[in-house]
This record gives C-alpha cells, sequence and structure tokens, in this order.
C-alpha cells in the first residue's frame, strides 16, 4: 500500500492510513506529528514523513487524541527509538499506559457484525494490530495550557466522550481543526459522508460525544482534518452542526 499525503494548506498535511488518518505539522525542519495509525501502518507513517522532506529524527512531538490502538500505533515506537515525547491530555495519560482500555469489545464488534461493513472492517483492524497491546511507556500531560510551543501551534481542545480524556487541536493561524474521532467525515462500518458522530459502538460515553459537538461550534476554522475520512473545506462550526442534526 502506498501512503496517500494530501497537503491542505502551508505546511499542513493530511495522511490516510489503513482506515485511519494522521496530520503532519511543518514549520521549517522541525515537525509535529498528530496521531500515528494502526501499529500495523508503521511503514506507512514512516514514508509520509519522507515524503513531506521529513524523518521521525525531525519529529519535536507526537500529539495523540486518544489512545486506540489506531490512532497510538507507533507512537512507543517514536518515543523509544528516537526519544520523541509523546503529549495527550491528562485524563488521557493512563489509558496511553493501559492501565486501563475504553476501546470497543471483540464482543460488541460481533453483536454488530450484521451492520454492513463492520465485519471487512473488524479484519482490517486485527491484521493492522487493532488488539495488539501498545501501551506508550512514559507518555506525558501537555507541557502548557493553550496553544503549545510546538510547530503549528497547536491548541489542545478537550473533546471528552469518544474516550474520557479525548482531545482536538485547534490551529487557529492555519484555520485548521483536527478532531481526531470526536467528529469524522466517513468511516467504513458508516454508509453516511460528510460531518458525522462515529457510529455509536465505538465511542465510551455516546451522549458525551454528542456534547462535545458543541465545542466544534465555537472553533474559527474552514479545514477539518478528522481521523476518519476525508478533509472536509467549510467552517468547521456548520460541520458540528450537520454532524449533531445526524446524532439526533
Amino acid at each position: 500500500m502506498r501512503t496517500d499525503v494530501q497537503q491542505v494548506a502551508d505546511g499542513t498535511y493530511l495522511v490516510h492510513g489503513s482506515n485511519t488518518n494522521w496530520v503532519i505539522l511543518t514549520e521549517g525542519d522541525a515537525v509535529t506529528l498528530v496521531d500515528t495509525g494502526y501499529p500495523g501502518d508503521r511503514e506507512l507513517l514512516l514514508a509520509s514523513l519522507r515524503e513531506v522532506g521529513s524523518s521521525p529524527e525531525a519529529v519535536a512531538a507526537v500529539l495523540i487524541t486518544h489512545a486506540h490502538n489506531d490512532h497510538l500505533g507507533s507512537a512507543e515506537h517514536l518515543r523509544r527509538t528516537y526519544g520523541t515525547p509523546v503529549y495527550l491530555h491528562e485524563a488521557e495519560v493512563p489509558h496511553a499506559r493501559r492501565e486501563f482500555l475504553h476501546q470497543v469489545s471483540v464482543g460488541t464488534v460481533l453483536r454488530n457484525g450484521w451492520r454492513p461493513g463492520v465485519l471487512p472492517w473488524a479484519l482490517h483492524a486485527i491484521r493492522s494490530g487493532g488488539t495488539t497491546h501498545v501501551p506508550v511507556a512514559a507518555p506525558e500531560p501537555f507541557p502548557t495550557a493553550g496553544t503549545l510551543d510546538l510547530p503549528g501551534r497547536p491548541v489542545p481542545v478537550h473533546t471528552p466522550g469518544h474516550t474520557l480524556g479525548h482531545c482536538a487541536f485547534h490551529l487557529p493561524e492555519r484555520g485548521v481543526v483536527i478532531p481526531g474521532d470526536a467528529l469524522a467525515s466517513g468511516h467504513p462500518t458508516s454508509r453516511v459522508k460528510g460531518p458525522q458522530l462515529l457510529p455509536d459502538m465505538f465511542h465510551h460515553e455516546r451522549s458525551r460525544a454528542v456534547a462535545a459537538l458543541a465545542v466544534f461550534e465555537e472553533l474559527e476554522g474552514d479545514l477539518l482534518l478528522p481521523g476518519h475520512g476525508p478533509v472536509h473545506r467549510g467552517p468547521v462550526r456548520e460541520a458540528a452542526l450537520q454532524a449533531r442534526e445526524r446524532a439526533a
């Protein structure tokens, strides 16, 4: 599989891995990496850094929206091999250490196996390391409140529901919002196209995931780079409103 890297703004790249996206933010020679795909996406991840003219050694930090395997996959590899710090919301740090696991269970997936796309997605997830034990040994909470001193100047935005410590990232200077799994634009298990919540089985607390959409309604930006689905262009506020209507 070839890496699919899409430049969506200056120094801003959305990378489509195998059913999961990650984002590369560049500034000079330095890089911020937001999420890392499945464990099985590692070669795609490294190839995407090369494609934007960078390398894992240039990654100043890995920011993780939430500690599901399809986003956390290579975080520990980068931390252990290159000394790259891995930052999450403080409520998500123990999740990344795997002190607990808030991730859809095999049983729940099987009970939903009759739904279109679920079984092919599940098979892919298993093959890509979706059930592998991939804790981060030393994850860290964000070092400061507000804007992070990293390429892209991302601002963490707590959006709990999908997981307790789920965090989106707002890049006001670039008009970009990286919502992780709090706001998607597509998924192999969904027939809906465009702004939406992921199917119910994926959320730790669906009611809080719906409530978190109100957070996006307050963010200025016209580029949404979701964890699943294509880039969405247009006011982020309107995308959140559309997802809320669909969730209702």
